[in-house]
């Protein structure tokens, strides 16, 4: 099991699609002077199905959201992340063990909980974020645009909210039955605030 300790060289912020991680990851990374990687650049599942800095949504992730169902959608992600868990461990082992490396932030929703609580690594704290369901869809459809796109687009973008919710649900669930530490996220916290109440967590 994980434990926080003041020498952490390593910490973890999982939590489901647009709850916030990298926004905190980045925070954290700043106060501390530490590097901050997310798991999707070692590989990523299908985007998010809307425009982004004007670019189409791409084929393949249309097919994806278009053509599965919500059960089959968080099956899918759910078995993408267990493929990576094995890089991730490496990478957590790595900057944990070596002296020599920098003191890691990483984030990202691969960092799943049942996943995470095998680690069997010192100096590594971990925390998940997690939000009320009213939050996560309001950032979604701020994010998407969800007022102003088609009626096909809305489609793909409920897809990836009901995903969004079922990924949010099943890991608070596999937080309390692990033991493990979640933050709640709320509008009315600013990410300084966040930060802050993550690390009092961490490194009390």
């Amino acid at each position: 099991m994980i434990k926080a300790n003041s020498d952490l060289r390593v910490i973890l912020i999982g939590g489901s699609s647009n709850v916030g991680k990298s926004t905190i990851a980045q925070s954290l990374a700043m106060k501390l002077g530490w590097k901050c990687i997310s798991t999707d650049s070692l590989a990523r599942h299908p985007g998010r199905p809307w425009k982004v800095r004007q670019k189409p949504v791409p084929e393949h992730v249309i097919e994806h959201y278009s053509s599965l169902t919500i059960d089959e959608l968080i099956t899918d992600v759910l078995r993408h992340y267990r493929s990576m868990w094995s890089d991730i461990e490496a990478l957590i082992s790595l900057h944990a063990t070596d002296p020599s490396s920098d003191r890691l932030v990483l984030e990202g929703s691969a960092l799943w909980p049942e996943s995470v609580a095998t680690l069997d690594v010192e100096n590594v704290g971990a925390i998940w974020l997690t939000a009320k369901n009213d939050l996560f869809k309001r950032r979604i459809f701020n994010a998407s645009r969800y007022e102003e796109v088609s009626t096909q687009e809305r489609y793909l973008i409920q897809k990836f909210l009901g995903r969004t919710l079922s990924y949010n649900e099943k890991m608070m669930a596999a937080i309390k039955r692990l033991g493990l530490t979640s933050v709640d996220v709320e509008d009315s916290f600013s990410v300084d605030e966040l930060s802050e109440m993550c690390l009092g967590i961490l490194m009390p």
